[in-house]
């Protein structure tokens, strides 16, 4: 599938289609490297620590959906930055050629790193279609460098038609334990309209969410299996409210007793 298709004046259906295809060649290439990520988180998260996850730009939206929400625990530790996530005010103030630059400036991802204290069994999982600005680029060099294993989750094949913004010339793909492929086309898009100025609907977040669930599925798995899964946020639809209050309360304090350690910090600024 080369993720686009011209379809005439009848667009209806097509982008679903098109994202079926797309998990579905997930499903068929990425499961063996979803799984060695999830190994990963398992004993990240079964060893007290914690998996931290990075994303800019839309790829915020992955990091959002693997902790917290209903149906995910405690040991996933979301990284954003405002000033690279914040897309509501296109213009102006916190426009979105401010968060643009901001993501290409080298030397940032050494600042965003110089606020935790990881720990030995910590791990950190980056998001990052285009895989090839800066900050994703130098937050996965800096977690390798600080010992930590390190997920990308990219598109192998928008990244690879993409010159490097770092100066490095490398891509977060090449700083990776192991590499996720989204599998979504140069360009993210899906359908094309009238041709290359209009291709319209990414596929990217569609593929982001269904590899995040699948890695906290897998991950809740292997826990389950050693006795170590953290309490699951879970509506009082399924458990009652006062079990759901429970479980939140329970989550957030293990979360909170997790982080704790890792913002401890025995030096200065």
């Amino acid at each position: 599938m080369d993720g686009s298709e011209r379809t005439g004046s009848d667009v209806r259906g097509r982008w679903i289609k098109q994202a079926v295809a797309l998990l579905e060649g997930i499903a068929a290439t990425q499961l063996d490297a979803i799984a060695g990520a999830s190994a990963i988180c398992a004993d990240a998260i079964g060893s007290g620590g914690l998996v931290h996850l990075f994303g800019t730009g839309h790829s915020r939206i992955p990091v959002e959906e693997m902790f917290p929400r209903y149906g995910s625990y405690p040991g996933f530790n979301p990284i954003v930055e405002l000033s690279m996530t914040f897309h509501t005010q296109i213009t102006g103030a916190n426009g979105q050629r401010q968060a643009m630059y901001i993501e290409r400036v080298e030397g940032l991802a050494d600042q965003i790193l110089a606020n935790f204290s990881f720990g030995e069994h910590d791990a950190m999982i980056i998001y990052s279609s285009s895989g090839s600005t800066a900050v994703p680029i130098e937050m996965a060099m800096g977690a390798r460098t600080l010992g930590l294993p390190v997920i990308a989750v990219t598109s192998v094949a928008h990244s690879s038609a993409t010159a490097s913004g770092h100066s490095s010339g490398t891509r977060l793909m090449d700083h990776a334990d192991i590499v996720i492929d989204l599998g979504t086309p140069p360009g993210d898009s899906l359908i094309e309209i009238e041709g290359p100025e209009t291709r319209v609907g990414p596929g990217s977040t569609a593929a982001n969410i269904a590899i995040t669930n699948e890695i906290k599925v897998q991950t809740a798995a292997l826990l389950a299996a050693r006795g170590a899964l953290p309490p699951v946020l879970t509506a009082s639809a399924v458990v009652g409210s006062e079990r759901s209050a429970e479980l939140f309360d329970a989550a957030y304090a293990e979360h909170s007793r997790r982080l704790a350690n890792v913002l401890a910090k025995s030096e200065g600024p």
